[in-house]
């Protein structure tokens, strides 16, 4: 495993559209590692492929519940709604508040390609749609609303 570098949100990798991981390969399996450890190492509760530099369909989340991985996530039902701050390990020392679903349903692989489905509310459910927004070249600041003294 080894630490790769996290994207800032100058950097145009984060605004391009990932593209689906066709076959897992060691290669996709030492991506997931590395992630793991560098959002980890960057105090994170999630990080996708293009925060360090990959195009893929990648994204890894631990909301303190243990590590999650997904390949090829694709949102299926997302109900509800719930407004709070959110930061970014690509948008350092920014937070801002966003209006994000409150129950989540993903569909994705595992590392051994297999069909998972994980479901989040609360903080899993803006995680999900967070890192999920990633891989379309979307950050939190284009979601983001204005501060309550503000509206």
């Amino acid at each position: 495993m080894a630490k790769r570098q996290i994207r800032i949100s100058t950097d145009e990798v984060l605004r391009k559209i990932c593209k689906p991981v066709k076959e897992i390969t060691p290669n996709t399996l030492t991506l997931l590692d590395d992630m793991a450890e560098t959002m980890y190492d960057a105090n994170g509760v999630g990080l996708a492929a293009p925060q360090v530099g990959v195009l893929k369909r990648i994204v890894v989340i631990d909301i303190g519940d243990g590590l999650v991985e997904l390949i090829n996530p694709v949102i299926v039902e997302a109900t509800g709604s719930q407004i709070d701050y959110e930061g970014c390990l690509s948008v350092p020392g920014a937070s801002a508040r966003v209006d994000r679903p409150a129950y989540v349903k993903v569909e994705a692989l595992n590392r051994d390609g297999e069909k998972i489905i994980v479901e989040g509310e609360e903080l899993m459910a803006v995680a999900l749609c967070h890192e999920l927004d990633h891989l379309d070249g979307i950050l939190y600041i284009d979601k983001a609303l204005p501060d309550e003294d503000e509206a």
